[in-house]
Order: C-alpha cells, then sequence, then structure tokens
C-alpha cells in the first residue's frame, strides 16, 4: 500500500511537471505573438495545424512508426514550410534545403540553439552546443584547432590502435554491434581530448560517464534513487576528474613537459590566450564526448548492416582496402599500419559512408528557436517558437535523391546540391568533430573489412528511433576473423 501511494503520488508530480512546462512554453510564445508590431501581425503564419490544445500534434509524431511518414504527411499537404505544436510548443518545421540553408547559415544569428534546461545542466551550461555569439566563436575555434586534419593526421597511429584492440575483442562473438561501436567511440574521444596521458581513474570517468549517459533522457526530477539523480551525481563527480586532469597537466607546464598546443582537445583549451575557466574546460570537454559517441556509433552500425546487406558494394569496398593492404606491405618490409595518405585513398570507403549518413540521417532534425520575429517568404516565424530543420526528410526527398530509400554510395560520385545533405549540420554550429569522425570510420572499416567476415542475426530486422535512428535492438552479429594465409 505504501508503495503504491508513493508511485501514485510521484505519478502525480510527474504530470504536474508536463503540465507546468507546457503552460510555460505556452506564455512564453502567447507573449510573443502579443508583442508583435501591427505590421508584423499582418503577416500570416506558415500553414499547418496545432493540434489539440496544449498537448499538440505531439500523439500523431510519437506514433508513427518512422516520424518521417508523419513530417512527409505534412509536407504534402502544406509545403516545405509548416507550422504544428509538439510537447505544447508551437514548432515551425523546414523541410527544403533552402529554409534549411536561411535557419542554418545566412540567418543563424536570428535563431538560438535550444535545449531543455535538464540536459543543460547535464552536460554542462557553458558547453560549446549551448552557445551563440562571440563565446561560441571562441569555443568553436579552439575545437576546430584540435580537429582539423592538420592536427588529427598525427593520431592515425593512435586510431588504428583503438580500432585493432576493439575488432580483436569481437572474434568469434556475437556482439551487439551499436554497443562495441559506441565502446570504439569512446575510447577514440578520450584519445583526442587527453592525448596519449596515462589517467590514473580513467576507469571511474568511464563509469560516471555511463551513468550520466543513463540518467540524460530520463524525466528530470532530481529525488534520491531516480536516474536524474545519479546522474547529477555523476556528473558533478566527472567535473572533479576533469579537474584533476587540468591540474596535472598545468603541473607538467610548469616543469617543462608540456605538449605543444593543439596536439589534442584539452591542450588546444589551455594553451590558449583568450583563457577559459576550469569550469568552461569541464563542461566543454563532457560535450564533446557526448557528441563524439552515440553518433559516430550509430552511423559505423549502420555501415556494418549496409555492407551486410550489399554484397557488391562490400566487395568494392573489400577491393579497395586490399589494395591499399597491398601497397602498404610492398612499399616498405613490415610496413602494417595505416598512414593519413592511405585514408586519402579510400573514395569508394567515403562514398559509402556519406550514403549511409544520408540513408540512416542518425539526427533526424535539429532544434532552433527564434529571437525574434523574423519573416521567411511572406510567413512570420514568431520570437520564442521552435523551429526544426528536418534533415531526415530533406535527405529522403525524390527531388534531390532519386529513389531515395535505395542504399547507393554510387550517388556521391558527384557533389550533391548544396544544402541537400547536412549530415553533420550546417552553418556555424555544424559539428567541428566531422573530420575525426571521418578518419575514425576509414581507420576501423579498413581493418573490418579486410580482416573479418560478419553475419546478421536472422530473426533480427527493423528500425527503432529514439534518439538516434538504429537498426533494432542495436544489431546483434556475429563477427569471425577470416583465414588470413
Amino acid at each position: 500500500m505504501k508503495m503504491s501511494i508513493l508511485l501514485l503520488g510521484a505519478l502525480c508530480f510527474l504530470l504536474l511537471c508536463y503540465i507546468v512546462k507546457i503552460l510555460r512554453c505556452r506564455k512564453t510564445n502567447t507573449n510573443a505573438v502579443d508583442n508583435k508590431t501591427v505590421t508584423e501581425k499582418q503577416l500570416p503564419l506558415p500553414p499547418g495545424t496545432m493540434g489539440w490544445p496544449y498537448i499538440g500534434e505531439t500523439f500523431q509524431l510519437y506514433s508513427a512508426r518512422d516520424p518521417k511518414v508523419f513530417f512527409n504527411q505534412k509536407v504534402k499537404r502544406y509545403g516545405p514550410v509548416f507550422k504544428t505544436n509538439i510537447l505544447g510548443c508551437p514548432c515551425v518545421m523546414v523541410s527544403s534545403p533552402e529554409a534549411a540553408k536561411f535557419v542554418l547559415v545566412t540567418k543563424a544569428h536570428l535563431f538560438k540553439p535550444t535545449f531543455p534546461a535538464s540536459k543543460e545542466r547535464m552536460l554542462g551550461p557553458q558547453a560549446i552546443f549551448f552557445q551563440q555569439g562571440e563565446y561560441h566563436t571562441r569555443l568553436r575555434r579552439l575545437v576546430l584547432r584540435a580537429f582539423m586534419p592538420e592536427a588529427i593526421r598525427a593520431t592515425v597511429p593512435s586510431v588504428e590502435s583503438i580500432a585493432l584492440d576493439t575488432l580483436r575483442s569481437w572474434e568469434g562473438r556475437t556482439v551487439n554491434t551499436f554497443q562495441e561501436m559506441k565502446t570504439y567511440a569512446f575510447n577514440v574521444a578520450l584519445m583526442s581530448i587527453f592525448g596519449n596521458d596515462e589517467i590514473s581513474n580513467i576507469e571511474e570517468l568511464k563509469r560516471c560517464y555511463y551513468t550520466l549517459e543513463k540518467g540524460y533522457n530520463s524525466m528530470p526530477i532530481n529525488l534520491p534513487g531516480t536516474l536524474f539523480h545519479k546522474a547529477m551525481a555523476a556528473r558533478r563527480r566527472l567535473g572533479e576528474i576533469v579537474a584533476n586532469i587540468i591540474s596535472s597537466r598545468r603541473e607538467k607546464q610548469r616543469q617543462g613537459l608540456g605538449k605543444p598546443a593543439g596536439t589534442d582537445l584539452l591542450w588546444s583549451f589551455m594553451e590558449t590566450k583568450e583563457g577559459l575557466t576550469d569550469a568552461q574546460i569541464s563542461d566543454n570537454i563532457i560535450g564533446v564526448i557526448f557528441a563524439a559517441r552515440d553518433t559516430t556509433a550509430s552511423v559505423l552500425t549502420w555501415i556494418v548492416k549496409f555492407l551486410g546487406d550489399n554484397p557488391s558494394v562490400l566487395q568494392s569496398v573489400i577491393d579497395e582496402q586490399e589494395e591499399i593492404k597491398k601497397e602498404m606491405a610492398e612499399a616498405e618490409e613490415g610496413k602494417r599500419t595505416l598512414e593519413w595518405s592511405d585514408t586519402k585513398r579510400m573514395p569508394m570507403t567515403c562514398r559509402v559512408i556519406h550514403e549511409t549518413m544520408r540513408v540512416a540521417s542518425i539526427l533526424s532534425f535539429t532544434f532552433r528557436e527564434a529571437v525574434q520575429d523574423v519573416e521567411y517568404e511572406g510567413y512570420l516565424i514568431p520570437k520564442g517558437w521552435k523551429v526544426l530543420p528536418l534533415f531526415r526528410n530533406i535527405h529522403h526527398s525524390p527531388d534531390l535523391f532519386p529513389n531515395p530509400e535505395k542504399f547507393d554510395p554510387s550517388r556521391f560520385e558527384m557533389t550533391p546540391k548544396p544544402n541537400s545533405f547536412m549530415p553533420f549540420g550546417n552553418g556555424t554550429h555544424a559539428c567541428p568533430g566531422n573530420e575525426l569522425a571521418k578518419l575514425e570510420m576509414l581507420v576501423l572499416l579498413h581493418h573490418l573489412t579486410t580482416n573479418y567476415r560478419w553475419s546478421t542475426l536472422e530473426s533480427e530486422s527493423g528500425i527503432q528511433f529514439g534518439p538516434f535512428v538504429l537498426p533494432l535492438n542495436g544489431l546483434p552479429m556475429t563477427f569471425s576473423r577470416k583465414n588470413i594465409d
């Protein structure tokens, strides 16, 4: 009885929190509309329907097997720019390259990134994702300094070592491909952030991050025993661990043992005249780990699936990678490691990566919020309304990509139409780590396709959403090593 009362109380509390959130969002956006000038009020809102009071069209969206289906129905009826209401917040959806460019590039200063407050608290309010203006520009410059090709080319041996260890751990096993790819991406992210330094409490850092990750999409109820409460405690400990690592780096600097600026992300943050506080560095390091892990792992999981489903494409990738392997062996006796130049000779593999990112479209959309009333194509986007560029719908538009559901890497033999292919976003908030992500994919695929075979469990098929698009159940696969002479 006592447990039933507690559960009922918790459910009532959750419902109250949800209603308060909706009312706040509704009040904010009502005030935004009321504050418009007479001229602006004469502009019509984009076409569309707002659904039921408070809840909007949330149920219609979440009941669809694929969110793209819900949005396609809207596009077919109202065109590439339409309004709706999701989770009690008025939204404008944009599904054309031109509209996406307007929001993300041309008028990016009028649309700020927006995240729930609980997400900002969990990752860190000073992380790059939540910023705009001068501070964002400064952070982006520092991240790019560590992740541009000139900086990451020296990390190829380290990435390769992580890839080889990862693949060896799969041999002869049935694995959850997504979870294993997450581990691989996590280890590459830690190397790119902290270099090859030995960190005494690296295992504790990982455990804290796993706890944080489990609570990221939980209800933001900070009560003992909840996932959110555990995640926030883990986040505090993560901040302490990163602070200790920063302190250790500073001590090395004083002893003259520091590395040149730009060799890894931590040094890029620390070796700057612009001066970041330890809290700012910590927030951004934890944020980069979060950004680098699930997205890259999702793409790699889909690549494995698509290659397995398309034997002719797989054979083309194997042929390309075997040729590189052969040239490596012949060029220098005993040479068995990849170099940066080798990764530049993988055009077929790159097309597979691009086509995977298009078909899978890991990020179905991104969130922005209008910081003032904005006019687009004769329509009013009111201040405070959410604006969502629909990447998945753009990537699956038959007008841009004929037969869009078909996996066909050859379509990337030609450059896509501008702003029609945005796997890493676009504009000032595009992913600054895309070159590192491509590198770790190429290195893993080289060794995977030349040394291993894999097969999907016959009983596993389908797609799951939330928050990333994935093969059902993370794609359980059986891996085995090829018999190599």
